[in-house]
């Protein structure tokens, strides 16, 4: 299959089409991480997005029954350096053409993707068009002028009904429960508080903060998810409610964004954004530095939250912009970055640890 991307600004790049035959227009993003490209691709926060991997192997190691963080591909499309389709890994059921085919996403390789990288770097994340079907230019420009880029995707990610998560097995004394927010989560967000030994009640986008409350639950997770936190008015006025419950509450890279707006702090968008397994963070309590997996476009103002009672508690060594915040007196952190990785370094899990020792200390 031929492949075509085209930008807004009428660049064109053609290359090989993989995956499935089809036409997509999403936001462009690249993503630096070296391996874990189906974990990224069924990231719930990619949704929306095409995706340049700014490694130039990839497909190398196939697709395996394991490393999936959701239950299909969310990203729009994938734009790759080198196809391998001779993949080597004793894990491996399929291809990464076959399986992008399997879900109706396209794909095309063969493409100057450092080239497409300086473009994001340059210009900012562009509107771009990825096609597989042999459109004309002419035909790719005119779909792409009208198609209109959506930024409150969190709202059809999210489960769709109250879902209950049993733990793994009783870690200590007390099971705790904890109701997670739902705005795009990973599985392995999920899995980290499993192994813990919490219970997970899982809400649907917009559910009142009433309902969370009355299943009584011992601490609060804001998860990650696609698009503009500020398109998430129903979820912040409702976290609004939550905080003043008491109850402990951690926030996750959307989720943190959300808490930051329910405080009534300020995010802005990034010119390219945060997308890969090898992003610096320094955290002052620590006094420690970590690489950490992220995926965010946005990013929280500093000046809006030090006079809402919040304290920055982590800094990206790349840039100095916010990646991590607790509140003064209230039982209330989060941090921009994924501690749970997948892909990427699982250096920052004790965040994981940190959140149960607070469920423990205001239940003593």
């Amino acid at each position: 299959m031929e492949g075509l991307i085209y930008l807004e600004d009428g660049t064109v790049f053609k290359g090989q089409g993989f995956g499935a035959p089809a036409t997509a227009v999403g936001e462009l993003v690249f993503n630096t991480s070296m391996t874990g490209y189906q974990e990224i691709l069924t990231d719930p926060s990619y949704k929306g997005q095409i995706i340049d991997m700014t490694y130039p192997l990839v497909g190398n190691y196939g697709i395996s029954e394991h490393d999936n963080e959701s239950d299909k591909i969310h990203a729009f499309g994938l734009i790759v350096k080198d196809l391998c389709e001779t993949p080597s890994n004793s894990m491996c059921v399929k291809t990464l053409d076959r399986w992008l085919d399997e879900n109706g996403v396209p794909g095309v390789y063969d493409i100057d993707t450092r080239k497409i990288t300086k473009i994001i770097r340059k210009n900012g994340t562009v509107k771009c068009l990825i096609s597989t079907e042999g459109i004309s230019i002419s035909e790719a420009k005119e779909l792409c002028d009208k198609t209109m880029l959506r930024n409150d995707w969190m709202k059809e990610v999210s489960v769709k009904t109250k879902t209950v998560i049993m733990p793994e097995q009783k870690k200590a004394d007390k099971t705790y429960r904890v109701a997670v927010m739902d705005f795009g989560v990973k599985a392995n967000i999920l899995n980290s508080l499993k192994k813990r030994g919490c219970e997970l009640i899982l809400y649907p986008y917009g559910t009142a903060a009433e309902e969370i409350l009355a299943d009584d639950p011992d601490g609060i997770l804001l998860t990650n998810g696609p698009g503009d936190p500020e398109e998430a008015t129903e979820a912040i006025e409702e976290v609004k409610k939550l905080i003043q419950s008491e109850i402990p509450v951690f926030g996750i890279c959307m989720g943190h964004q959300i808490l930051a707006l329910a405080f009534g702090g300020e995010t802005y968008k990034l010119k390219y954004g945060h997308r890969g397994g090898n992003h610096g963070v320094y955290d002052k309590d620590t006094k420690r530095s970590y690489i950490t997996s992220q995926n965010h476009g946005y990013a929280v103002n500093h000046e809006s939250i030090i006079l809402k009672g919040l304290e920055v508690t982590h800094l990206n060594l790349n840039d100095g912009t916010v990646e991590g915040m607790a509140h003064r007196d209230l039982p209330v952190f989060s941090v921009q970055f994924h501690p749970e990785a997948s892909p990427g370094p699982t250096d920052t899990a004790y965040l994981f640890d940190k959140f149960i020792s607070l469920l423990t200390s205001v239940h003593i």
